[in-house]
């Protein structure tokens, strides 16, 4: 007799990676948020997000690292993640520079954060760029259209000004929120459009 298969019961799993670019607010916001949700978060930081961590931020990777459930070094091309066997979700790049845009683009995966991006886009994932780069070349703008020909999302975080944000908190959060959506992953971050009037009143 043929028994159904048991449904997993494993709670979600996605892969965080924090780049080199202005922004590092993001990433942290996202595994706040995703630890709270209680999401498995597996997390890479690249080389150039330290720096960026040091000068534009009062945390450090110790803080990300304490708040992710697992952190890999980018170095670290056999780590879990770097298999398309170990099963995510997904992946989000919070923020995402164009270097790691370009790599991601055309294959170049000698870091784990690149090579963690391929599988996901090779297993048919969610990859989710929160892209932070302006104004934007061609070069740019190439390596976006093939991003998004393979699958993954670019996903500037660009403020909602209609759910009238009062606080660069605000904004963070309402984009973090509007990433989660894409997961299906409601934080309750996001301010929900329900029309003009709605808004009005």
């Amino acid at each position: 007799m043929n028994r159904p298969r048991p449904v997993p019961q494993d709670r979600p799993r996605i892969v965080v990676g924090i780049s080199g670019a202005s922004g590092a607010v993001y990433g942290k916001r996202m595994l706040e948020i995703l630890r709270e949700m209680e999401v498995e978060t597996h997390l890479v930081i690249s080389n150039a997000a330290r720096i960026t961590i040091a000068s534009e931020t009062d945390f450090t990777p110790a803080d990300l690292e304490r708040i992710a459930t697992v952190t890999h070094s980018n170095k670290d091309i056999g780590a879990s993640c770097a298999s398309g066997s170990f099963r995510t979700v997904g992946m989000i790049v919070a923020p995402c520079s164009v270097k790691t845009l370009s790599e991601i683009a055309t294959g170049m995966t000698s870091s784990l954060l690149a090579r963690a991006a391929d599988v996901t886009l090779k297993e048919r994932r969610r990859l989710v760029l929160m892209l932070r780069e302006t104004p934007l070349h061609l070069g740019h703008i190439r390596s976006m259209a093939a991003v998004t020909e393979m699958g993954g999302i670019v996903y500037p975080p660009v403020p909602a000004f209609y759910a009238r944000p009062a606080t660069i908190q605000d904004m963070v959060d309402h984009s973090v929120g509007r990433v989660l959506d894409l997961f299906d992953l409601n934080s309750g971050l996001s301010h929900r459009w329900q029309g003009l009037q709605a808004q009005a009143d």
